[in-house]
């Protein structure tokens, strides 16, 4: 993977790719390049004019290019639902989930519609579910790709069963953390549950490093600590599009492998080129993974099927 580029990103007609959050940032970048290698992509992401905006920049740069917008609100499993079931009644096979939407280091406890706190709900409940209601289509392609965006804050998380809504105590950033740990363990045990069951799935999952997106001002701002911190590390960090490089290696290399994971080759992993990322110990428990799992589940109320299941069943439940 020495210096891999879009230039490498092998041809991807005839796929179908659904990449959250892509109305900016890391997952606009994702989304133009899949559809510059030929993918049909949708924009999945909760402001349609963003939305709009999005798909008309990508089809000026690309005329040709297969791309739509679809509302997704990660902070709803109401819309999580509706959006999956509208996927699963066109019935195309989904060949690459781009699980990448999130929120970071809110100042403030803020809930989902659903009463969950809102990183650890939109980053990884929600793509919990959405990746479980799409699986019959995900089965249905010959080698599809789920591919998880985590951080490199997942060093230091803890999934702390007793708070996990951070209901007792919140603190921004420790959530951050847990949310972005989760999406690891997650990533790891959805590979191992592919692999037992026959689904045919790769799991694999990648960091940005450090990439100037809006994720900070969209979370705990530009003023403060966390903005003090971020001008002095800017000189260590890259653009949108070169942080999004470990994500489309993840989703398309034929290098990238099940449970791996790829972030940049730099000083802390913050920038440079594409290679295997650091993982934390406790990102590789399973026995932590496994419980994380049950609990997604039981919140969610999305039961993973074992043995295949018709559509209209799994997405009754």
């Amino acid at each position: 993977m020495q210096n891999w580029t879009v230039k490498d990103i092998p041809p991807q007609t005839g796929k179908l790719a659904i990449v959250t959050g892509a109305t900016g940032g890391l997952g606009y970048e994702t989304a133009l390049r899949l559809a510059h290698a030929g993918a049909e992509v949708v924009l999945a992401g909760r402001n349609w004019e963003k939305g709009r905006i999005a798909v008309d920049r990508i089809m000026r740069a690309l005329p040709a290019a297969k791309a739509c917008f679809q509302s997704l609100d990660l902070a709803s499993l109401a819309s999580v639902r509706a959006f999956a079931v509208e996927m699963v009644t066109k019935g195309r096979p989904l060949d690459l989930l781009i699980n990448n939407a999130g929120v970071m280091d809110l100042p403030a406890r803020r809930l989902t519609a659903d009463g969950f706190e809102m990183q650890f709900g939109t980053n990884h409940l929600s793509h919990f579910a959405l990746t479980g209601l799409l699986l019959s289509l995900l089965r249905s392609a010959s080698s599809a790709r789920v591919v998880n965006v985590s951080s490199l804050a997942h060093r230091r998380g803890k999934i702390d069963f007793n708070n996990l809504q951070a209901e007792r105590s919140y603190e921004g950033w420790a959530a951050y953390q847990q949310s972005k740990l989760a999406n690891l363990l997650f990533t790891f045990e959805l590979q191992r549950r592919s692999d037992a069951h026959g689904w045919g799935l790769m799991s694999n999952a990648a960091h940005p490093g450090y990439a100037r997106t809006d994720l900070i001002a969209n979370g705990p701002g530009t003023g403060g600590l966390q903005g003090i911190l971020s001008r002095m590390l800017r000189p260590l960090s890259h653009s949108a599009a070169d942080g999004a490089l470990p994500t489309m290696f993840g989703a398309t290399s034929a290098e990238a492998e099940p449970m791996g994971y790829y972030g940049p080759n730099g000083f802390y992993e913050l920038k440079g080129p594409v290679a295997s990322a650091y993982v934390a110990p406790k990102a590789k428990d399973e026995g932590l993974a496994r419980k994380l799992w049950e609990v997604s589940e039981k919140l969610t109320a999305v039961q993973w099927p074992v043995e295949e299941q018709s559509r209209a069943s799994f997405l009754s439940r």
